[in-house]
């Protein structure tokens, strides 16, 4: 469906003395998935609640589809799977068992139901642990069955709050790629993060927001085009698992200025210094010993960070 939307008209949201959402304004439209990117604490998880009407706004409005969320809750709601936070499923349920009772919830006729939760899990591969408690089942794997939760109803629109937080690098990269399949699927994703790189690999478009603020909505590349810098990046892949001892001694490198780990092997480093650091940089992972294998410009990724703390330090 291409007139899929989502929209927030001055939207505000206070918490006594302090402005959670500022005015926010945004018109999200197509088949697409949007990253609305953030610090933490800018107002992400505020102004999803709102729009899927968790909690109501002290001004301002906010639509699904051209349908007030607050007035029409129901009928707003009704073609959206939604994952905010990180709901926790009862250990002592399978994913079949939470599934169905979700189904319920939902309205998914009785018939339908073992079909659909089957569907589901295979999108998110979990159908090999459709009748294993969820109580031993690591974060990724829960997160995962939240994933299949939100696609019970086979919603037009998803709406999902840093669905990789809290997870290790292995879950983060089997979310993504799901969420990457679904993109596939013609559907609105409006996905919240913190994470640079993954709105880079992931995401069409991009929201910025801070301090509750919308700073800028445009395609990827044209928030980089607008805002971008002129920073340095570069992506590795490792022989084995990364893990904190690794990161540390990335970070340990002079000149080195962040490091993000967005899959079991594969890191993102932000530099500065231009190529005589990129070069230097190379020989010094090289020396660290820790099992580098590939080493390659990530331009994309660094002029994302470029933009991001241009505009937050403007918005400061």
């Amino acid at each position: 469906m291409s007139d899929l939307s989502i929209e927030t008209t001055q939207l505000t949201k206070k918490f006594g003395s302090f402005t959670a959402v500022n005015s926010l304004t945004i018109k999200v439209q197509g088949t697409k998935c949007v990253g609305f990117l953030g610090p933490n604490g800018a107002g992400k998880t505020t102004t999803l609640k709102i729009l899927t009407a968790m909690i109501h706004p002290n001004a301002g409005q906010a639509f699904i589809n051209g349908i007030d969320v607050q007035a029409h809750k129901r009928q707003a709601l009704h073609p959206c799977g939604v994952l905010i936070e990180t709901p926790e499923i009862y250990p002592a349920l399978t994913p079949r068992e939470a599934l169905s009772y979700i189904a319920e919830l939902r309205g998914i006729p009785a018939g339908e139901r073992p079909d659909r939760i089957r569907t589901v899990l295979e999108q998110v591969r979990m159908t090999d642990w459709i009748d294993k408690r969820t109580g031993k089942f690591s974060k990724g794997m829960k997160q995962r069955v939240n994933i299949a939760a939100a696609l019970l109803p086979d919603p037009d629109i998803l709406l999902l709050d840093e669905p990789t937080t809290g997870l290790d690098p292995r879950g983060m990269a089997e979310v993504r790629s799901i969420v990457v399949d679904l993109k596939k699927q013609k559907k609105l994703i409006f996905m919240s993060s913190h994470l640079l790189g993954e709105v880079a690999d992931i995401c069409d478009d991009v929201a910025m927001i801070d301090q509750g603020k919308l700073l800028i909505y445009d395609t990827l590349e044209r928030v980089i085009e607008k805002v971008g810098g002129q920073g340095g990046g570069v992506e590795i892949d490792l022989s084995v698992e990364g893990s904190p001892a690794v990161e540390q001694k990335i970070r340990s490198i002079p000149g080195v200025d962040h490091v993000e780990h967005v899959d079991t092997r594969t890191y993102l480093i932000r530099f500065s210094g231009g190529l005589p650091t990129q070069e230097r940089l190379l020989s010094d992972l090289v020396a660290a010993r820790i099992g580098l294998v590939s080493f390659k410009a990530s331009s994309g990724m660094a002029r994302l960070e470029d933009a991001y703390l241009n505009l937050i330090k403007g918005g400061l």
